[in-house]
């Protein structure tokens, strides 16, 4: 499996380009969130490849009114995600602003399911037209996203077999999983057939694996008999020196081997329409 640590969260005091760098040099592939505000040329002539990025920028799937947002905003994204080779665009629930619901709802109901179906089947037709997998994040409601429906993770797995679309795959993060539901042993065992990447960080605190309750190395043994081989994301703040909690996290997922290219498999190199 490949190592991708999302540069959003770790060298913090670094320029953004630098963050990058820094964990290309570590070895490991590069998650972003917001393209938008980044210099796209200055991360490509890095050489780093980038595994997932946000793929949209308004509209909620949830809701009937504003769902076409989500569809229209990833079309837009497109181009960001060739220019910088990107395999996963990750959408959510719902519309987040600053983390937080851009309109929160209490309840779920069955309009909000058939809209977020509907708008990820249209997705799954996007992201086959153009070589790239749309993957549906699982949120906690608790502590990070209140007021965001459908978020856990049973909710997000339901919908994505529902729409059972090759170009349309869970973004399966364990650290909201944790919060809101527990089991991961179990919970992977059931979603891995429809996830498109794993992220992970510890509870509390999202930080690196080995800072909190999550025994990391477990849920790797976990993925290395079902098989699994695709990516482990980092998403994750660094409790101290972020270079440190990168070889925790490398650590806690198999160690130097983990997140090295392989010679058939240079960093940067990416089939059209790969799945990792």
């Amino acid at each position: 499996m490949r190592l991708a640590v999302c540069a959003e969260m770790v060298f913090t005091d670094l320029p953004f380009t630098e963050r990058v760098r820094r964990i290309h040099a570590a070895g490991f592939d590069v998650e972003l969130w917001d393209t938008r505000t980044k210099d796209v040329d200055a991360l490509v002539a890095t050489g780093a490849r980038f595994s997932s990025m946000t793929g949209y920028t308004a509209g909620s799937l949830v809701e009937p009114d504003t769902a076409d947002r989500v569809v229209r905003t990833a079309a837009d994204l497109l181009p960001t995600a060739r220019a910088l080779g990107v395999e996963r665009l990750v959408v959510h629930p719902a519309e987040l602003v600053d983390g937080r619901a851009a309109r929160p709802h209490q309840r779920s109901d069955g309009t909000m399911w058939l809209t977020a179906a509907r708008a990820l089947e249209r997705l799954g037709e996007l992201g086959a037209a153009h070589g790239v997998t749309f993957c549906l994040e699982n949120l906690n409601t608790i502590v990070d996203h209140p007021g965001i429906p459908l978020a856990r993770a049973k909710d997000t797995l339901a919908l994505v077999r529902a729409v059972d679309h090759p170009h349309v795959r869970l973004m399966l993060d364990l650290y909201h999983a944790q919060i809101g539901e527990g089991n991961l042993i179990a919970l992977l065992g059931e979603a891995l057939p429809w996830v498109g990447e794993v992220q992970v960080a510890d509870v509390p605190g999202r930080c690196e694996p080995g800072t909190g309750e999550v025994h990391y190395p477990a849920v790797h043994r976990a993925l290395v008999d079902a098989g699994y081989a695709g990516t482990v994301g980092l998403e994750a703040w660094a409790q101290g020196d972020p270079a440190a909690a990168l070889t925790a996290f490398r650590s806690a997922f198999g160690g130097d081997e983990a997140a090295r290219p392989t010679a058939t498999e240079p960093a940067g190199a990416l089939a059209p329409g790969a799945h990792a």
